[in-house]
């Protein structure tokens, strides 16, 4: 199980979701709702179902579905995975995520994706070059 708010897909999100299907058969990807990202202070370009489905379109990606709105662990309950891929910029402790799994009845793996290097690796960075080219152009 891999997560994410995969607003602006790129090279970042790719690599996480490549090296996370690595680890498993199958590769369930767990989109943030709009809520939880806002709540998490992400400014969105895209709403959740829209989100949902550009995932849901992706080659390596075996079912993309929606996460819990309020308590994340709900989903890890609901989908009882195996292993659970965190990418290398996600604030989550994997070893508080073993835990806090374990006391629902989930015995999982957690394992940290690596950073992968391209200068435009991130919806930020992405961001960031946009509004540069669009105040230049002013």
């Amino acid at each position: 199980m891999a997560s994410g708010v995969f607003d602006l897909l790129h090279p970042g999100h790719l690599h996480f979701l490549r090296e996370a299907k690595k680890l498993g058969d199958e590769l369930v990807v767990v989109v943030a709702r709009d809520a939880t990202a806002a709540k998490n202070g992400k400014t969105l370009v895209f709403d959740e179902n829209t989100r949902l489905n550009m995932v849901s379109e992706l080659r390596i990606v075996d079912r993309a579905v929606l996460g819990h709105e309020g308590d994340i662990y709900q989903t890890v309950k609901d989908l009882r995975p195996d292993v659970i891929a965190l990418g290398f910029d996600q604030g989550f402790s994997p070893e508080e995520v073993k835990s806090r799994s374990r006391q629902i009845g989930v015995d999982l793996k957690v394992v940290r994706i690596t950073r992968y290097s391209h200068p435009r690796a991130s919806s930020s960075k992405i961001r960031e070059m946009l509004l540069s080219e669009m105040e230049g152009r002013n």
